[in-house]
Protein backbone atom coordinates (compact mmCIF):
# COMPACT_ATOMS: atom_id res chain seq x y z
CA UNK A 1 0.00 0.00 0.00
CA UNK A 2 1.04 3.22 -0.76
CA UNK A 3 -0.15 6.15 1.78
CA UNK A 4 -1.47 8.96 1.20
CA UNK A 5 0.62 12.42 0.16
CA UNK A 6 -1.51 14.21 2.98
CA UNK A 7 -0.92 11.33 5.32
CA UNK A 8 2.86 11.37 5.46
CA UNK A 9 2.78 15.42 5.77
CA UNK A 10 0.60 14.65 8.71
CA UNK A 11 2.68 12.20 10.80
CA UNK A 12 5.84 14.18 9.73
CA UNK A 13 4.35 17.37 11.39
CA UNK A 14 3.57 15.47 14.62
CA UNK A 15 7.42 14.53 15.58
CA UNK A 16 8.09 18.11 14.97
CA UNK A 17 5.29 19.81 16.83
CA UNK A 18 6.41 17.56 19.98
CA UNK A 19 10.19 18.52 19.47
CA UNK A 20 8.80 22.21 19.38
CA UNK A 21 6.83 22.09 22.67
CA UNK A 22 10.08 19.49 24.37
CA UNK A 23 12.11 23.11 23.37
CA UNK A 24 9.79 26.17 24.75
CA UNK A 25 9.68 23.93 28.37
CA UNK A 26 13.08 23.73 28.55
CA UNK A 27 13.57 27.10 27.10
CA UNK A 28 11.05 28.22 30.15
CA UNK A 29 13.56 26.53 32.81
CA UNK A 30 14.44 28.95 35.21
CA UNK A 31 17.59 27.99 36.23
CA UNK A 32 18.92 28.09 32.32
CA UNK A 33 20.12 31.42 32.24
CA UNK A 34 21.75 31.47 35.36
CA UNK A 35 25.54 31.47 34.30
CA UNK A 36 25.22 34.13 32.16
CA UNK A 37 23.23 36.05 34.30
CA UNK A 38 26.10 35.65 36.88
CA UNK A 39 28.88 36.79 35.25
CA UNK A 40 30.31 39.98 35.14
CA UNK A 41 31.56 40.56 32.32
CA UNK A 42 27.95 39.60 30.31
CA UNK A 43 27.04 43.31 30.80
CA UNK A 44 29.60 46.22 31.43
CA UNK A 45 28.60 49.28 32.47
CA UNK A 46 29.22 52.68 29.87
CA UNK A 47 32.30 53.41 29.14
CA UNK A 48 33.94 57.13 28.11
CA UNK A 49 31.51 60.53 27.89
CA UNK A 50 28.01 60.83 27.16
CA UNK A 51 26.51 64.26 25.71
CA UNK A 52 23.36 65.75 24.53
CA UNK A 53 22.79 66.73 20.87
CA UNK A 54 22.47 70.89 20.31
CA UNK A 55 21.63 70.33 16.85
CA UNK A 56 23.05 71.14 12.95
CA UNK A 57 25.49 73.85 13.28
CA UNK A 58 27.58 74.25 10.17
CA UNK A 59 25.98 72.83 7.26
CA UNK A 60 25.49 73.34 3.76
CA UNK A 61 22.83 71.26 1.51
CA UNK A 62 23.02 67.91 -0.51
CA UNK A 63 21.03 65.84 -3.04
CA UNK A 64 20.05 62.48 -2.21
CA UNK A 65 18.83 59.96 -4.72
CA UNK A 66 16.11 57.11 -3.58
CA UNK A 67 16.63 53.74 -5.43
CA UNK A 68 12.73 54.25 -6.33
CA UNK A 69 14.14 57.28 -8.63
CA UNK A 70 13.20 60.06 -6.24
CA UNK A 71 15.45 63.36 -5.65
CA UNK A 72 15.69 65.15 -2.28
CA UNK A 73 17.84 67.90 -0.85
CA UNK A 74 18.63 67.50 2.80
CA UNK A 75 21.15 69.40 5.29
CA UNK A 76 24.36 68.06 5.47
CA UNK A 77 27.09 69.35 7.89
CA UNK A 78 28.10 69.45 11.32
CA UNK A 79 26.57 69.03 14.56
CA UNK A 80 27.81 70.11 18.38
CA UNK A 81 26.96 67.91 21.40
CA UNK A 82 27.12 69.35 25.24
CA UNK A 83 29.12 66.70 27.32
CA UNK A 84 28.04 65.47 30.53
CA UNK A 85 29.81 67.17 32.81
CA UNK A 86 31.21 69.92 30.61
CA UNK A 87 33.01 69.83 27.56
CA UNK A 88 31.71 69.93 24.02
CA UNK A 89 31.89 68.19 20.54
CA UNK A 90 31.55 68.51 16.91
CA UNK A 91 29.95 65.67 15.38
CA UNK A 92 28.82 63.97 11.47
CA UNK A 93 25.89 62.01 11.07
CA UNK A 94 27.08 58.34 10.17
CA UNK A 95 23.35 57.53 8.87
CA UNK A 96 22.00 59.38 5.87
CA UNK A 97 18.51 58.97 7.41
CA UNK A 98 18.60 59.51 10.92
CA UNK A 99 17.29 63.16 10.86
CA UNK A 100 19.28 63.55 14.59
CA UNK A 101 16.62 65.38 16.97
CA UNK A 102 18.17 68.49 19.39
CA UNK A 103 18.29 67.56 22.84
CA UNK A 104 18.10 63.53 22.19
CA UNK A 105 20.95 61.66 24.80
CA UNK A 106 24.24 60.09 23.66
CA UNK A 107 26.61 57.66 24.97
CA UNK A 108 30.41 56.68 23.48
CA UNK A 109 30.47 54.15 21.46
CA UNK A 110 33.40 51.74 20.39
CA UNK A 111 32.13 50.66 16.23
CA UNK A 112 31.35 47.39 17.38
CA UNK A 113 28.62 49.26 19.43
CA UNK A 114 27.23 51.18 16.66
CA UNK A 115 25.98 50.96 12.77
CA UNK A 116 29.79 50.87 11.93
CA UNK A 117 29.89 47.43 12.94
CA UNK A 118 31.22 45.12 10.27
CA UNK A 119 31.49 47.79 8.23
CA UNK A 120 34.96 47.71 6.04
CA UNK A 121 34.81 51.41 5.51
CA UNK A 122 34.52 52.45 8.90
CA UNK A 123 38.34 52.81 8.88
CA UNK A 124 38.40 55.65 6.05
CA UNK A 125 35.73 57.29 7.48
CA UNK A 126 38.25 57.92 10.51
CA UNK A 127 40.91 59.11 7.60
CA UNK A 128 38.18 61.43 6.34
CA UNK A 129 37.94 63.09 9.73
CA UNK A 130 41.33 63.60 10.38
CA UNK A 131 42.56 65.20 7.09
CA UNK A 132 39.18 66.97 6.62
CA UNK A 133 37.48 70.23 8.30
CA UNK A 134 37.23 70.87 11.21
CA UNK A 135 40.36 68.76 12.31
CA UNK A 136 42.37 71.27 9.23
CA UNK A 137 41.08 74.80 9.52
CA UNK A 138 43.33 76.17 7.17
CA UNK A 139 39.86 75.66 4.22
CA UNK A 140 42.51 77.63 1.44
CA UNK A 141 44.82 74.97 1.72
CA UNK A 142 41.95 72.16 1.87
CA UNK A 143 40.44 73.44 -0.97
CA UNK A 144 43.80 73.30 -2.90
CA UNK A 145 44.45 69.81 -2.12
CA UNK A 146 41.08 69.07 -3.19
CA UNK A 147 40.83 71.15 -6.60
CA UNK A 148 37.64 72.87 -5.00
CA UNK A 149 38.47 76.36 -5.54
CA UNK A 150 37.10 78.36 -2.59
CA UNK A 151 35.89 76.28 0.51
CA UNK A 152 33.49 78.21 2.88
CA UNK A 153 33.14 76.40 6.31
CA UNK A 154 29.80 75.65 5.49
CA UNK A 155 30.92 74.21 2.19
CA UNK A 156 33.56 71.58 3.69
CA UNK A 157 31.19 70.68 6.32
CA UNK A 158 28.66 69.48 3.75
CA UNK A 159 31.52 68.18 1.72
CA UNK A 160 32.65 65.93 4.40
CA UNK A 161 29.26 64.84 5.88
CA UNK A 162 28.74 63.97 2.10
CA UNK A 163 31.44 61.58 1.96
CA UNK A 164 30.95 60.14 5.08
CA UNK A 165 27.60 58.99 4.06
CA UNK A 166 28.89 57.51 0.86
CA UNK A 167 31.15 55.05 2.96
CA UNK A 168 28.95 54.43 5.51
CA UNK A 169 25.47 53.83 3.66
CA UNK A 170 26.78 53.52 0.33
CA UNK A 171 23.94 55.80 -0.94
CA UNK A 172 24.34 57.97 -3.91
CA UNK A 173 24.66 61.55 -2.60
CA UNK A 174 25.82 64.54 -3.53
CA UNK A 175 26.41 68.05 -2.35
CA UNK A 176 24.77 70.74 -4.14
CA UNK A 177 27.61 73.16 -3.50
CA UNK A 178 30.53 72.48 -6.18
CA UNK A 179 33.10 73.02 -4.44
CA UNK A 180 31.49 70.80 -1.22
CA UNK A 181 30.94 67.93 -3.93
CA UNK A 182 34.96 68.31 -5.46
CA UNK A 183 35.97 67.78 -1.71
CA UNK A 184 33.17 65.01 -0.77
CA UNK A 185 35.20 63.39 -4.46
CA UNK A 186 38.26 64.11 -3.37
CA UNK A 187 37.97 62.79 0.64
CA UNK A 188 35.84 59.28 -0.92
CA UNK A 189 38.83 58.60 -3.44
CA UNK A 190 42.02 59.35 -1.16
CA UNK A 191 40.99 58.00 2.14
CA UNK A 192 43.19 55.56 3.45
CA UNK A 193 42.47 52.63 6.51
CA UNK A 194 43.07 53.91 9.82
CA UNK A 195 42.49 51.98 13.33
CA UNK A 196 39.46 52.51 15.76
CA UNK A 197 40.26 54.87 18.28
CA UNK A 198 40.34 53.98 21.77
CA UNK A 199 38.06 55.14 24.16
CA UNK A 200 38.18 58.16 26.11
CA UNK A 201 38.38 56.62 29.43
CA UNK A 202 37.81 52.58 29.92
CA UNK A 203 38.64 49.37 31.85
CA UNK A 204 39.61 46.47 30.69
CA UNK A 205 37.86 44.07 31.52
CA UNK A 206 34.94 45.25 32.47
CA UNK A 207 34.07 42.87 35.18
CA UNK A 208 36.38 40.49 37.38
CA UNK A 209 35.80 37.68 39.63
CA UNK A 210 37.72 35.04 42.34
CA UNK A 211 37.73 33.79 45.75
CA UNK A 212 37.04 35.60 48.71
CA UNK A 213 40.41 36.07 50.50
CA UNK A 214 42.16 37.37 47.43
CA UNK A 215 42.75 40.35 45.12
CA UNK A 216 40.14 40.54 42.40
CA UNK A 217 41.85 41.76 38.91
CA UNK A 218 44.06 43.30 37.63
CA UNK A 219 41.41 45.83 35.95
CA UNK A 220 43.59 48.26 33.34
CA UNK A 221 43.05 52.13 32.69
CA UNK A 222 43.15 53.39 29.61
CA UNK A 223 42.47 56.65 28.63
CA UNK A 224 44.23 59.88 27.23
CA UNK A 225 44.10 61.93 30.57
CA UNK A 226 46.99 62.91 32.42
CA UNK A 227 45.19 61.14 35.52
CA UNK A 228 41.79 60.20 36.58
CA UNK A 229 39.74 59.89 40.12
CA UNK A 230 39.06 56.06 41.11
CA UNK A 231 36.02 55.84 43.18
CA UNK A 232 35.36 52.86 44.79
CA UNK A 233 31.21 52.19 45.60
CA UNK A 234 30.08 53.02 49.31
CA UNK A 235 29.01 49.51 49.77
CA UNK A 236 31.94 47.65 48.59
CA UNK A 237 33.79 49.73 51.29
CA UNK A 238 31.25 49.45 53.77
CA UNK A 239 32.01 45.85 53.73
CA UNK A 240 35.76 46.36 54.07
CA UNK A 241 36.34 45.64 50.07
CA UNK A 242 39.35 48.03 49.05
CA UNK A 243 40.48 48.91 45.57
CA UNK A 244 43.88 49.02 45.57
CA UNK A 245 47.30 48.06 43.71
CA UNK A 246 49.39 45.45 42.70
CA UNK A 247 51.66 46.01 46.18
CA UNK A 248 48.39 46.33 48.05
CA UNK A 249 48.34 49.93 48.16
CA UNK A 250 44.54 51.89 48.29
CA UNK A 251 43.99 53.93 45.31
CA UNK A 252 42.64 57.21 45.01
CA UNK A 253 44.04 58.05 42.00
CA UNK A 254 45.22 56.64 38.69
CA UNK A 255 47.03 57.48 34.79
CA UNK A 256 46.50 55.54 31.52
CA UNK A 257 48.03 51.75 31.72
CA UNK A 258 47.16 51.71 35.91
CA UNK A 259 45.73 48.38 37.00
CA UNK A 260 43.98 48.21 39.74
CA UNK A 261 42.78 44.92 42.01
CA UNK A 262 39.35 44.60 44.50
CA UNK A 263 41.00 43.32 47.80
CA UNK A 264 37.96 41.17 49.17
CA UNK A 265 38.94 39.96 53.27
CA UNK A 266 38.64 36.72 54.07
CA UNK A 267 35.13 36.17 55.88
CA UNK A 268 33.18 38.71 53.30
CA UNK A 269 29.72 37.49 52.03
CA UNK A 270 28.96 36.43 49.12
CA UNK A 271 28.51 39.43 46.60
CA UNK A 272 29.87 42.22 43.91
CA UNK A 273 31.65 45.36 44.17
CA UNK A 274 32.13 48.00 41.84
CA UNK A 275 34.76 51.00 41.18
CA UNK A 276 34.62 54.14 39.11
CA UNK A 277 37.13 56.30 37.55
CA UNK A 278 36.65 59.75 35.97
CA UNK A 279 38.57 62.21 34.47
CA UNK A 280 38.61 65.06 31.58
CA UNK A 281 40.39 64.21 28.09
CA UNK A 282 39.54 64.81 24.61
CA UNK A 283 37.51 61.99 22.71
CA UNK A 284 38.91 60.97 20.02
CA UNK A 285 38.38 61.71 16.82
CA UNK A 286 36.74 59.02 15.15
CA UNK A 287 34.95 57.56 18.24
CA UNK A 288 30.94 57.01 17.55
CA UNK A 289 28.00 58.05 20.02
CA UNK A 290 24.50 56.19 19.58
CA UNK A 291 21.08 57.53 21.24
CA UNK A 292 19.40 53.99 20.86
CA UNK A 293 18.68 54.52 17.83
CA UNK A 294 20.75 53.40 14.97
CA UNK A 295 20.08 55.83 12.05
CA UNK A 296 21.09 58.68 14.48
CA UNK A 297 24.31 57.62 15.19
CA UNK A 298 27.05 60.57 15.41
CA UNK A 299 30.65 60.20 15.03
CA UNK A 300 33.13 62.69 16.74
CA UNK A 301 35.07 65.14 14.63
CA UNK A 302 36.16 67.36 16.73
CA UNK A 303 36.93 67.53 20.52
CA UNK A 304 37.38 69.96 23.53
CA UNK A 305 38.36 68.66 26.87
CA UNK A 306 35.47 66.44 28.28
CA UNK A 307 34.08 64.73 31.15
CA UNK A 308 34.47 61.01 30.80
CA UNK A 309 33.69 57.92 33.27
CA UNK A 310 33.84 53.99 33.22
CA UNK A 311 33.16 51.50 35.64
CA UNK A 312 34.11 47.85 36.18
CA UNK A 313 32.93 45.43 38.55
CA UNK A 314 33.81 42.69 40.66
CA UNK A 315 32.05 39.67 42.14
CA UNK A 316 32.58 36.87 44.58
CA UNK A 317 32.94 33.73 44.89
CA UNK A 318 33.19 33.52 40.85
CA UNK A 319 30.13 31.95 39.04
CA UNK A 320 30.98 27.97 38.74
CA UNK A 321 32.48 27.50 35.16
CA UNK A 322 30.33 24.93 32.48
CA UNK A 323 32.60 21.82 31.61
CA UNK A 324 31.18 20.16 28.31
CA UNK A 325 30.44 16.44 28.84
CA UNK A 326 30.47 16.69 32.59
CA UNK A 327 27.84 14.49 34.28
CA UNK A 328 27.98 14.08 38.02
CA UNK A 329 27.64 16.23 41.74
CA UNK A 330 31.10 15.47 42.08
CA UNK A 331 32.48 17.49 38.55
CA UNK A 332 33.23 20.36 38.77
CA UNK A 333 30.51 23.22 37.98
CA UNK A 334 27.62 20.48 39.00
CA UNK A 335 25.37 23.16 39.73
CA UNK A 336 25.59 24.45 35.72
CA UNK A 337 25.53 20.90 33.86
CA UNK A 338 24.42 21.66 30.44
CA UNK A 339 21.25 20.50 29.84
CA UNK A 340 22.21 17.57 27.72
CA UNK A 341 23.74 16.25 30.40
CA UNK A 342 21.25 16.57 33.01
CA UNK A 343 19.17 14.96 30.91
CA UNK A 344 21.41 11.82 30.50
CA UNK A 345 21.86 11.65 34.25
CA UNK A 346 17.95 11.13 34.47
CA UNK A 347 17.71 8.65 32.26
CA UNK A 348 20.80 7.01 33.30
CA UNK A 349 20.73 7.19 37.36
CA UNK A 350 18.26 6.22 39.55
CA UNK A 351 14.73 6.84 39.39
CA UNK A 352 13.00 10.24 38.78
CA UNK A 353 11.29 10.53 42.38
CA UNK A 354 14.17 9.17 44.18
CA UNK A 355 16.34 11.79 42.41
CA UNK A 356 14.29 14.62 43.06
CA UNK A 357 13.85 13.60 46.62
CA UNK A 358 17.87 13.49 47.24
CA UNK A 359 17.98 16.77 45.19
CA UNK A 360 17.32 19.40 48.27
CA UNK A 361 18.11 22.37 47.69
CA UNK A 362 20.88 22.11 44.74
CA UNK A 363 21.27 24.73 42.11
CA UNK A 364 19.76 22.35 39.49
CA UNK A 365 16.76 21.81 41.06
CA UNK A 366 14.93 24.16 39.09
CA UNK A 367 16.30 22.88 35.81
CA UNK A 368 15.57 19.32 36.79
CA UNK A 369 11.86 20.14 37.72
CA UNK A 370 11.67 21.80 34.05
CA UNK A 371 12.90 19.00 32.39
CA UNK A 372 10.73 16.31 34.61
CA UNK A 373 7.86 18.82 33.35
CA UNK A 374 9.19 18.25 29.67
CA UNK A 375 9.64 14.72 29.64
CA UNK A 376 5.94 14.17 30.77
CA UNK A 377 4.71 16.38 28.33
CA UNK A 378 6.82 14.48 25.68
CA UNK A 379 5.98 11.09 27.04
CA UNK A 380 1.94 11.91 26.84
CA UNK A 381 2.61 13.05 23.49
CA UNK A 382 4.24 10.21 22.55
CA UNK A 383 1.58 7.71 23.42
CA UNK A 384 -0.96 9.57 21.58
CA UNK A 385 0.85 9.80 18.51
CA UNK A 386 1.69 6.07 19.08
CA UNK A 387 -2.13 5.26 19.50
CA UNK A 388 -3.20 7.64 16.54
CA UNK A 389 -0.72 5.63 13.79
CA UNK A 390 -2.68 2.84 13.62
CA UNK A 391 -5.82 5.09 12.29
CA UNK A 392 -3.96 6.77 10.47
CA UNK A 393 -2.28 3.42 8.36
CA UNK A 394 -6.09 2.31 8.47
CA UNK A 395 -7.16 6.14 6.54
CA UNK A 396 -4.13 5.75 4.30
CA UNK A 397 -5.07 2.17 3.31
Amino acid sequence: MVAAPGGVRGSARRPLAVAALLAAALAAAPGGRAAADSDPTVSRAPEGASAVLDGLKTYGQAVLHSGDGSVRQIPAGLYEMRVDGGGMLQTYGVGIAGNAQPQARYTESGWSGSPLAGNGQAGRIRWILEHSYPQLNDLAGLAKEAGAGTLTAESAAAGTQVAIWRLADGVQVEAADPAAEKLADYLQREAGQLPEPPASLGLEPGGVSGAVGTRLGPVTVRTGAPSVSVIPDAAAVAMGVRVVDAEGRPVDTAVNGSRLYFEVPAGTPDGTASVTVQGATKVPVGRVFTSGVPAQAQIVAGSSESAAAAAATALWPPPPQVQAGTVGENAPGAGAVPMGAQAASLSEDSPDGERLATSGSSAATPVIASLAVGLVVLGGLVVLLLRKRPLDEEDQA
